[in-house]
């Protein structure tokens, strides 16, 4: 084996690296409750789907949705988490599965779901963004 052998091999290993940091960005600035910036992790025309329903691109799920819902949190963390990254030239397309707890901040009660996360990235000027995204929760069993 030669080293033209092994060269698609560490060049996909490498984008399999940048979109898991990417989502890992994303989903950190979820856990610190504030998303001002995040826009910067997905594409102009993305779309954001949760639980079936269409919230539009990600700027105006992030204003109308994501923002407000977590100022009324206290907590948000994940845990048991796993990616799968399958990349195909430019696109990368990943299902992530994970638990969650979000403690409410006016009564601290507690909220903990299972979730499925599958999103398309594209990669452009070097760097990962998400593209399509549609994430799904249910109680865990």
């Amino acid at each position: 084996m030669n080293n033209r052998d092994t060269m698609p091999n560490l060049i996909e290993s490498k984008n399999i690296d940048a979109v898991k940091k990417a989502l890992k960005r994303y989903n950190s600035a979820i856990e610190s409750l504030d998303v001002t910036g995040t826009e910067r992790f997905f594409t102009a025309d993305s779309k954001i789907c949760e639980s079936g329903n269409n919230e539009g691109s990600y700027a105006h799920y992030q204003e109308h949705h994501l923002a407000p819902e977590l100022k009324e949190f206290k907590s948000f963390s994940f845990s048991d988490y796993q990616v799968d990254v399958l990349i195909d030239g430019n696109y990368a397309f990943t299902t992530e599965s994970y638990n969650y707890s979000i403690v409410i901040a006016k009564d601290n009660s507690e909220v903990k779901r299972k979730g499925l996360t599958t999103s398309v990235l594209k990669k452009v000027k070097g760097q990962w963004l998400i593209m399509i995204s549609h994430n799904s929760s249910r109680k865990p069993v």
